[in-house]
């Protein structure tokens, strides 16, 4: 079998449960409806894009949504889209922000992906993500979409055969797949406290759940810390990441950006702490803007050249 070469630039995002999301945004004085493709692996995949990864986007949609939403994921731009249709409906949310915060007016986030419907969508994930050789696991809206033992097999098939593995998880599907050994792990402060990694957002409580991480399967881990800079573990050696200060537009769809790009950094061949600055880079200017994982090249380039990573202290 042919190995995947790992600077041509692919990427596969595993994204099993996109949403069609609806913004009612104010311009000027008149009101304005944006209608766009969502959820954390659509959003990765646009930053994937500005950066120039080459994606293969693998997914599903149905129903009266899904029939709007898929030809708005076939418009993305440098992206390979390999779809499962489903015979019940993807999830939505409608969201307003013309008071200039986000304000929820109603949401769904799916109908459960049936067992056919998940066999087709694993075994394309699975072909694509060894085409690829790196693949990213998106997490879906809600856990009742698709179950934790998916992403668990999924990570360990797609390592067993060579495929370096991105997880931005947490919970139980973060449990599943650690099991399987994973080339990095990316997750908020937040996310830590919440699955009881991290007692409190201390950094001595975070180092200890970036280590407990490694230790569990990880082979490189970054945390998230809203308006601080990242924490990160590489080579066994644990780096304080300063981000260049930005002021916010929007804070969703930063760790998202983080993601791609690591994800991004790696397809082309760069090494892991490039990846860590550029990912670092990415989220810092996709707060800066109100669409959700965008951001232009030359600008994350330039904010590249801005991050800095410090030594705290070995992992072990």
């Amino acid at each position: 079998m042919r190995m995947p070469n790992m600077s041509d630039g692919r990427v596969m995002v595993f994204a099993p449960a996109p949403q069609l999301t609806v913004t009612i945004e104010q311009h000027h004085d008149e009101p304005e409806l944006h209608v766009h493709p969502g959820g954390q692996g659509i959003w990765q995949t646009r930053m994937l894009t500005s950066l120039g990864a080459k994606v293969t986007l693998c997914t599903a949609a149905g129903g009266e949504v899904g029939r709007v939403l898929t030809p708005l994921m076939t418009e993305l731009a440098g992206v390979t889209m390999r779809l499962v249709t489903r015979d019940h409906g993807t999830g939505w949310y409608v969201h307003d922000r013309r008071s200039g915060s986000r304000q929820q007016i109603a949401e769904r986030p799916g109908v459960p992906l049936s067992r056919h419907e998940l066999d087709e969508l694993y075994n394309l994930t699975l072909a694509e993500g060894l085409r690829a050789g790196i693949a990213i696991l998106s997490g879906p809206a809600h856990p009742s979409v698709i179950k934790p033992e998916v992403y668990g097999r999924l990570a360990t098939d797609l390592r067993a055969n060579g495929c370096r593995v991105i997880a931005d998880l947490c919970g139980r599907y973060l449990e599943e797949v650690l099991a399987a050994g994973l080339s990095v792990v990316k997750i908020s402060h937040e996310e830590l406290i919440k699955d009881g990694l991290a007692s409190d957002g201390s950094t001595h409580e975070l180092l200890n759940a970036l280590v407990k991480l490694n230790s569990d399967g990880a082979e490189a881990v970054l945390v998230s810390r809203a308006d601080e800079g990242a924490l990160a573990l590489v080579d066994n050696e644990i780096y304080s990441v300063t981000l260049p200060r930005l002021t916010a537009a929007e804070h969703r769809g930063a760790g998202d950006s983080m993601t791609a790009g690591v994800a991004a950094t790696l397809a082309h061949g760069g090494s892991m702490t490039e990846a860590v600055r550029t990912g670092a880079a990415a989220g810092a200017l996709n707060v800066t803007r109100h669409g959700l994982g965008t951001g232009h090249v030359d600008a994350v380039r330039v904010l590249t050249e801005r991050v800095r990573l410090t030594p705290i202290r070995k992992a072990s």
